[in-house]
């Protein structure tokens, strides 16, 4: 199988994988315990704690534990949206968040609070301006994706936390589509709160942490004295310990993105050539280096991906949360894309086992097997194909 879809998730990392092990067979005490195997989880939690921070730029103390990004982005949101202080009760999110944090922004909303949308261009870039006409002193907090899951497309943070900061307000950022990615620093990436996930890079599933900048403060969301008193409920130290390894990995983000980028630029330069039809989004903005989202004419997202499954090719219709309904993508709704064409819409992602062969065997097999189907005659015919 070729798999092309790590913007959904990515495949464990072997190390990760035996980093992990020791733990389930020899480490699995309860790390409150104060016996000595007690001691010894407490000790493997602390050292994963420290590798987090070192990689990721931050003190362990700003290190929260959670069950992966959905929960660190509840408990930024919740959690810091009560710390506010009185006259601060507005929340604005962004129009393109990826659809479970839109549920988060609709239930606020649905309670009373006041929440706004900064709208994208027609590019899939943030409107800045409209950025600045939102985030005013009523604000108090704005909650930003660091890249689209989507489109890819890369969100000025160091342009809204500066204008979050000015108007007293704080700033949250979901950065899971983008850690692993792109080189990430906490310490000076500007947000006061940023959310992750450990299976978007090589980690296991069911784990990720929320970092909060040391002196912000937050409500808890679930009580309990784990995570000094922020998060309760018994670390999952397994996942942990394979979360740390996978940060671990990473090694040379910026050298890695230059290699994905590279092939993804093959892969739409060649799908182009084999088939005019094929159109890119996003093209010309600064973006995950290997994410492509795409279509081919108008041609139903079905049949293009029932033709992947055949050539063993593994990709998605956009965020796969929220794939497999009749709906178009959010995102490209809020960009201003026509709902035919956002059905149609491909997201080839690729990660760090995506190779140039892939691309090459990929870029052999699928033209032949679409350009049939974009003939006037038949494409019309498959245009709603289930």
């Amino acid at each position: 199988m070729i798999y092309l879809d790590h913007n959904a998730t990515t495949p464990p990392a072997p190390a990760v994988i035996a980093a992990m092990l020791p733990v389930l067979s020899g480490v699995w005490a309860n790390t409150s315990s104060q016996h000595g195997p007690g001691q010894d989880a407490k000790r493997a939690l602390g050292a994963a704690r420290a590798t987090v921070a070192r990689v990721l730029g931050c003190k362990p103390v700003e290190v929260i534990f959670t069950s992966g990004a959905t929960e660190a982005n509840h408990l930024a949101v919740r959690g810091l949206l009560a710390a506010a202080p009185p006259g601060r009760n507005r929340v604005v999110f962004s129009s393109v968040e990826h659809a479970g944090h839109l549920r988060l922004a609709r239930a606020l909303a649905d309670a009373g609070v006041p929440v706004d949308f900064i709208p994208v261009r027609s590019n899939g870039t943030l409107d800045m301006a409209a950025a600045a006409a939102l985030i005013k002193p009523d604000v108090a907090l704005v909650s930003l994706m660091a890249a689209n899951n989507e489109t890819g497309v890369l969100m000025p943070m160091t342009e809204v936390a500066a204008l979050t900061h000015a108007a007293g307000a704080v700033l949250h950022v979901d950065a899971t589509q983008f850690i692993g990615k792109q080189p990430f620093n906490f310490s000076t990436c500007g947000a006061d709160a940023v959310s992750l996930s450990a299976h978007k890079f090589q980690g296991p599933k069911g784990v990720g942490a929320l970092l909060l900048r040391q002196g912000v403060t937050l409500v808890p969301q679930t009580l309990g004295s784990q995570e000094r008193g922020r998060r309760g409920g018994t670390e999952n130290l397994v996942g942990i310990v394979g979360m740390a390894a996978a940060l671990d990995l990473l090694g040379d983000v910026a050298t890695q993105a230059i290699r994905l980028a590279t092939l993804r630029d093959v892969l739409e330069t060649g799908l182009k050539q084999a088939l005019p039809e094929t159109h890119v989004w996003c093209q010309t903005v600064p973006r995950l280096p290997g994410t492509s989202y795409l279509r081919f004419g108008q041609l139903s997202v079905d049949v293009v991906l029932q033709r992947l499954d055949r050539l063993g090719v593994a990709a998605s219709s956009g965020a796969a949360c929220s794939s497999g309904g009749s709906e178009p993508s959010h995102v490209l709704t809020a960009m201003g894309v026509p709902a035919e064409e956002a059905l149609a819409a491909v997201r080839f992602s690729l990660g760090a086992t995506s190779t140039l062969a892939d691309v090459n065997h990929l870029l052999q097999a699928l033209p032949p097997l679409l350009a049939p189907l974009l003939q006037p005659l038949v494409h019309e015919e498959l245009l709603t194909a289930p």
